[in-house]
């Protein structure tokens, strides 16, 4: 069994790791928020009290951050990864971030001697508690391999997707198509409302019909249909309308730089960042469909 550095310890992280420690592994982890850090521990983490303690003696680092400045932060710097992690250590960078983010965590790894892997996961809170999570794979084919073996006891579905940076481009287009159905979701929700249908009795023909989805099976935001939808604990988050807002501007950053028009998406966009402008942001993504509802203006 492995000895893993950990540094990410909330909502995805804490429960990843849990399920290493169940597989057998070694996992010491850090984290800058004490309550995630002590439910990590509570779960069989080891305490790690800074990123050298995470990282020393470890044969692999996973990092599973919020943004792209806050993995530059602990990659980089005098008390970063790369300054106190033995250059045999393999990386893992699982959070969702920036191409430019990513490409520059690569090359500065590859200048140092490392080996790194971009690896964001789809699959929410319930994949990663799980062990059900898909990963999607980036870098140079022996490190993705070596990955692969840490990663399995969290995922479900393991994916090379090619070199540096294509696992984070995966998840942002993913996650992209992933706002755009919740958004067509909620808008037919409330009209099949408003058209006297059954909520129940819409959504078990929704969901065997042309417009299912993952976000329609999983975050129906009807209360009472689906029991994993956050509706049905006031929007309690499984994954905030700020977290959304920032992965849907990462797709609009990316088009941007590609010369690709996303009409649809930045309309989606629009959406997140008027829940996140009315003090929302803290609850579920799926609470847009209080926009449409007219709830929220």
């Amino acid at each position: 069994m492995a000895v893993i550095g950990w540094i990410g310890l909330g909502h995805m992280g804490g429960p990843m790791t849990a399920n290493l420690v169940k597989a057998g592994h070694s996992v010491r982890g850090f984290d800058l928020n004490a309550e995630a850090l002590d439910a990590a521990v509570a779960a069989g983490v080891t305490r790690a009290t800074s990123i050298q303690d995470a990282v020393d003696g470890t044969d692999v680092v996973f990092t599973m951050l919020p943004k792209g400045e806050h993995a530059r932060a602990v990659y980089f710097g005098e008390a970063g990864v790369f300054a106190h992690a033995d250059p045999k250590t393999l990386l893992v960078e699982s959070s969702t971030i920036d191409i430019e983010s990513s490409q520059a965590l690569h090359d500065a790894a590859k200048a140092a001697g490392f080996r790194l892997v971009d690896a964001p996961v789809s699959g929410g809170i319930t994949g990663a508690e799980a062990g059900t999570l898909t990963f999607m794979i980036g870098g140079e084919a022996d490190a993705v391999a070596d990955a692969t073996t840490y990663i399995q006891p969290m995922a479900a579905h393991i994916i090379p997707t090619g070199g540096a940076t294509t696992g984070q481009a995966a998840k942002i287009c993913n996650n992209l198509m992933l706002f755009i159905n919740l958004a067509a979701t909620s808008e037919g929700a409330v009209l099949a409302d408003r058209l006297g249908l059954d909520p129940q009795v819409f959504w078990d023909i929704a969901s065997v019909s042309s417009g299912d989805s993952w976000a329609l099976r999983t975050w129906y935001p009807v209360a009472g249909v689906v029991p994993s939808a956050a509706v049905n604990r006031d929007f309690s988050p499984t994954f905030t309308a700020e977290l959304a807002n920032k992965d849907i501007g990462l797709a609009i950053a990316a088009a941007e730089a590609t010369d690709t028009p996303l009409e649809i998406g930045k309309h989606v966009a629009e959406l997140f960042q008027r829940l996140v402008d009315q003090g929302q942001g803290g609850k579920d993504c799926s609470m847009i469909v209080k926009l449409v509802d007219g709830t929220l203006a």
